[in-house]
């Protein structure tokens, strides 16, 4: 009876510090900051897949839009950081695009999520892989 329980208190402990190892590698998930256009509870994977979208549809890297952080010994991007004046004309094609869709295509956010395959207006539509698309100069006319 004594083997069993030291046993089973063995156990007990060893699931135990392995739940509070794996609950402190995984902290709960940070939305990001200063989100004025996408979903603010948008998901961090999400958010990757969007932004892949549009690295791609531009055919640029996230220093496009995003500026670097002022700490000088860090090499990251500051994502919450408006000082590129890119990140807002990003901001305005979002919302451009939005308005196209929804008055002419009728789509918007939910049929994506229905995995609907209707006509839509993407950066891509325009940009090509370009940062400017091709024709930008005639449309200011």
């Amino acid at each position: 009876m004594k083997i069993h329980f030291k046993k089973l208190s063995v156990a007990a402990a060893f699931i135990i510090f392995i739940t509070a190892g794996i609950a402190a590698t995984n902290p709960p998930e940070e939305h990001a900051k200063n989100l004025k256009v996408l979903p603010k509870d948008i998901s961090h994977e999400d958010l990757d897949k969007i932004m892949d979208e549009y690295k791609a549809a531009l055919g640029v890297h996230c220093d496009f839009c995003h500026a670097h952080s002022k700490d000088s010994t860090s090499h990251h991007l500051d994502f919450a950081s408006d000082e590129k004046p890119e990140k807002d004309i990003a901001r305005n094609m979002m919302r451009m695009t939005a308005k196209i869709n929804k008055k002419y295509f009728h789509f918007d956010k939910s049929d994506k999520d229905k995995g609907d395959k209707s006509l839509a207006v993407t950066c891509i539509t325009c940009h090509h892989g370009n940062p400017q698309p091709e024709n930008a100069g005639e449309m200011k006319k």
